[in-house]
């Protein structure tokens, strides 16, 4: 390996514009965050008075004290149904992520009861959904701290469809052997009942906690009998009764610590393969630079090895046919002191480009080196020449690669994304272990521009076939729409809300991200697992 000689002048005019830039989105994407846990804040008064801890107070009492909490998807669900994008922002009332509890690294999923009850907001649905497929497949213990009103019912039809799905990960999660633990502190009703029903451990608050299939008013309007919730569904009915809880709490601090015992019990620690313990080193690059070296605007050209650089290991990269194409780029490096690779793109995926990095790929699986793609991308090239050259065979190349990798493969959009190129660089659809954007990231089929463009032609040649004479001035408010709709739903923001990705991430972060990403996904993954057939069930 050699290290890298950074071309980036942080003196430079171009540098402090594109700094400005990222810090300005940086600023918006934290402002935004902010306001989640303010909207949750509020709820304070009734908190107290009810003796209960906010959510986010539980799960730092939770986690570990001083560790790194990994959080996932804070801003799903921005700008859609109650969520105003401005000043009511929710993070789609739920908090997940991956922390250390007891000392045992943990999928955390916590109900934001402080932010309208903890009732499941549409994009609720898609944020469980893909931390329980990250936990799965991590083979993290999943520790659920509960307190819903159930489904939005003004709102079932966006949601119902997809929220069965948690039920049945759990149920395949436990049949696996990854541990379900949960706490109830409040209100667990309905399917929301089911959470418990389907975990291997449950802790329940008493006096607090209450999980029923239908709530006294349900019961009433549906069998006329009459009963209280404390009676129907409390905490010591169901240690003593009905068998649901294994363990009951004086209150949520206490019902925590119980949930903290019992991850140290499981001792998962011991079935997780060892950490390498190699020394190190820091990238000799500054990573602050990041934010001066990466455009915000997709049309101007940067040097993703320049990226690359600043991520890895003592700034050390091995360039795999650097001669035989300069747009798409693949190197071996280490990151955290595991051997990597790495592909970014320096322009369009032409021929060379695609048939570089499907070898490239090969490699990495035959030597058991997880891939990290750096996504930047305007697709594949067009034209004459590159389809006779074998653009779409070359192309279906790549696609395979990445398709049947074997190695774990995590995708960081620092740029455009779009059309195939989005594919071929295991976007969202190719099932990444994880994906993480940076502010200025763009996702689409293609570029406003493009989009604008082609509607321009097509809608041209439509008048002509027609005979009729061409509206200009028509044509030319189509292109502002259409550019101005593109700018709209293919931004980060945009993005995030619909939980394509993880998350938002500062520049900044992803080398110390991507240094527990890249363990999680060694180690994590080789966990030994003592599976049965249908998962732990109650007597």
């Amino acid at each position: 390996m050699s290290v890298f000689e950074s071309q980036v002048r942080p003196q430079s005019e171009v540098f402090a514009r594109r700094r400005a830039a990222m810090q300005e989105l940086i600023g918006q994407v934290q402002r935004l965050e902010q306001q989640v846990h303010r909207c949750s804040e509020r709820a304070r008064p009734q908190f107290d008075q009810r003796g209960q801890l906010l959510p986010r107070e539980r799960l730092a009492r939770l986690l570990d004290p001083g560790a790194n909490f990994i959080e996932l998807s804070t801003l799903a669900g921005l700008g859609q149904h109650d969520d105003d994008g401005v000043e009511e922002v929710y993070g789609a009332g739920i908090i997940t992520g991956i922390g250390l509890i007891a000392g045992t690294r943990c999928m955390v999923y916590v109900n934001d009861a402080a932010i309208k009850g903890g009732t499941n907001m549409p994009q609720a649905y898609d944020k469980l959904k893909r931390a329980q497929e990250i936990a799965l497949r991590a083979r993290l213990p999943f520790v659920s701290l509960v307190q819903s009103g159930g489904g939005n019912l003004f709102k079932q039809h966006l949601g119902f469809n997809r929220a069965g799905h948690r039920f049945m990960t759990q149920a395949r999660s436990s049949a696996a052997g990854v541990p379900q633990i949960t706490v109830v502190h409040g209100n667990s009703t309905a399917g929301g009942a089911y959470i418990p029903g389907m975990s291997d451990y449950v802790v329940m608050v008493r006096g607090r906690a209450r999980a029923f299939l239908a709530g006294p008013p349900l019961l009433k309007a549906a069998t006329g009998e009459i009963a209280d919730e404390e009676t129907l569904g409390g905490a010591d009915m169901h240690a003593m009764q009905s068998g649901l809880a294994e363990f009951v709490a004086d209150d949520d601090a206490q019902a925590i610590e119980i949930a903290r015992d019992l991850v140290r019990q499981l001792r998962w620690n011991e079935r997780v393969p060892p950490h390498h313990g190699r020394a190190f080193a820091q990238p000799s690059l500054n990573i602050d630079e990041l934010c001066g070296l990466v455009p915000t605007d997709y049309r101007e050209a940067f040097d993703c090895r320049e990226i690359m650089a600043r991520l890895v290991d003592g700034s050390d990269l091995t360039e795999f046919k650097p001669l035989y194409d300069p747009y798409t780029i693949c190197c071996f490096a280490e990151i955290g002191g595991w051997p990597v690779g790495l592909i970014g793109n320096n322009g369009p995926i032409d021929n060379h480009g695609a048939q570089k990095a499907a070898q490239f790929i090969q490699l990495c699986c035959q030597a058991g080196k997880p891939i990290i793609y750096l996504q930047n991308t305007t697709g594949f090239i067009v034209g004459k020449e590159p389809e006779a050259g074998g653009m779409i065979k070359n192309g279906a190349k790549l696609i395979q690669a990445v398709s049947n990798a074997t190695v774990p493969q995590i995708t960081i959009i620092v740029g455009a994304s779009y059309g195939a190129g989005n594919y071929a660089m295991c976007g969202r659809s190719f099932e990444p272990r994880f994906l993480f954007a940076w502010p200025n990231a763009r996702l689409a089929v293609m570029g406003g521009e493009q989009a604008a463009t082609v509607m321009h032609i097509v809608e041209e040649n439509k008048q002509r076939a027609r005979g009729q004479p061409l509206d200009r001035d028509k044509l030319e408010r189509q292109s502002l729409e259409l550019r101005a709709l593109y700018d709209e739903v293919s931004g980060a923001l945009q993005c995030t809300s619909n939980v394509w990705d993880e998350g938002i991430i500062d520049p900044r972060r992803t080398r110390s991200l991507l240094v527990e990403l890249v363990d999680i996904c060694v180690r994590n993954e080789g966990t030994r697992l003592c599976p049965n057939t249908f998962g732990v069930a109650r007597p």
